[in-house]
């Protein structure tokens, strides 16, 4: 949970200076360094569906830890390149090289599925989500104090955090794999395609996986275009786009650590998504067309809430797979989830760019949000459907 906690610091603090690197970097215009940050998370994305399932077959076969390990070193790396990046394209060359080895989350979250027994997993996969959220309270507000030192200050700190991760993982960190879970590595199931024939086999597997598509495409909206959005919009700095990421944080430490254990209790892991789904639509429609930015900080509670679709559609996933398929599972669960942010950036700043440049037929910045609420609608619709099927 530490660990997490910190590569999720070393993660956010970047955040609130991206616009402006880009900008000074690029020599470009806002709507511009939009779509470059787009790019970049796209890059990022696109090397997660690849190497993500292969990243989750090795964990399976040599254990977390030590898959673990490899990639908080390569990101501490990275954070360095990007702090030191004097073009665009070494930037994007560090975005490309960290993708490859940001497996943190889908190893930690198999780590937490060794462990858990199936009643406790919803509340255990909620657990890695408030510690990515704990590290996202830290991280933005830390990213918009270093902002006043220099552009580059957020990246130092970073490559800090991320290396001190790794210090932590090696004197602190168990191996949950053993050897009566542990299988061999092959080749025809470490990869996105051979993954999803094995585990989409699972009996009602198929229509989740296309329910954690859509949202993922949606809920990245916010790291895609909030800073750029807020800018627009409210023209806040970066230290106050720190800060309002960091109230999202906060809020989603409380939901995912603390209410969904409770939720999940009462309503069940299904009725516990369909909430969720509900939830999210009503706060990207809210974010999109509201005029006021205290109001969105307000309603912050609201957006976070939304967030416990994501481990009770974990649990129902997780569950139904063997104990030694969950590295497979989590590997081809981040590929699913890499596609959807692989096309998230890309859409999400076009549609930002085409609403809020200089030719916007409509000024609205807000659009990528509405367009998320539709996704939302989406994603109940097709849950409905798999139920009555079922």
């Amino acid at each position: 949970m530490l660990t997490l906690v910190i590569d999720a610091m070393g993660i956010g603090i970047i955040l609130p200076v991206m616009p402006d690197l880009i900008r000074a970097v690029a020599g470009t215009d806002l709507a511009h360094a939009a779509v470059w940050g787009g790019v970049m998370a796209t890059s990022f994305a696109v090397m997660q569906f690849v190497f993500s399932p292969t990243v989750g077959n090795l964990s399976d076969r040599f254990g977390r830890r030590p898959v673990l390990l490899v990639s908080l070193a390569v990101m501490a790396a990275d954070y360095i390149v990007m702090g030191l990046a004097g073009t665009i394209w070494l930037l994007l060359a560090g975005r490309i090289a960290a993708g490859i080895a940001s497996a943190t989350q889908s190893t930690a979250t198999a780590f937490m599925a060794d462990i858990s027994d199936p009643q406790d997993k919803a509340r255990n996969f909620g657990l890695v989500s408030a510690a990515f959220g704990f590290g996202f309270v830290l991280g933005p507000m830390l990213g918009g104090m270093l902002s006043t030192l220099g552009l580059r200050a957020p990246f130092y700190g970073a490559a800090l955090l991320a290396s001190g991760n790794l210090v932590l993982g090696l004197l602190v960190l168990p191996e949950t794999v053993t050897d009566t879970i542990r299988r061999p590595f092959e080749w025809r199931r470490a990869n996105p395609l051979g993954a999803f024939r094995h585990i989409a086999r699972l009996p009602g597997l198929r229509p989740l996986m296309i329910i954690v598509f859509l949202n993922q495409i949606a809920f990245f909206v916010y790291p895609a275009v909030w800073a750029y959005f807020t800018r627009a919009r409210f023209d806040w700095s970066p230290a106050m786009v720190g800060y309002s990421l960091a109230a999202f944080g906060v809020s989603m430490v409380v939901v995912q650590g603390w209410l969904i254990r409770p939720i999940v209790s009462r309503l069940g892991d299904a009725r516990t998504v369909r909430l969720g789904l509900v939830l999210n639509m009503l706060a990207f429609l809210a974010i999109a067309l509201i005029p006021e930015g205290w109001i969105i900080l307000a309603l912050t509670p609201l957006t976070a809430l939304g967030g416990i679709a994501t481990p009770a559609l974990q649990s129902i996933m997780s569950q139904r797979a063997s104990n030694r398929q969950q590295g497979e599972l989590q590997g081809l669960l981040s590929s699913v989830t890499s596609v959807g942010m692989i096309l998230s950036p890309l859409v999400m700043t076009q549609t930002f760019a085409y609403f809020s440049g200089p030719a916007a037929p409509v000024y609205l910045p807000g659009a990528p949000f509405l367009l998320s609420a539709l996704l939302m609608a989406i994603c109940a619709t097709v849950l409905w459907i798999s139920r009555e099927k079922t």
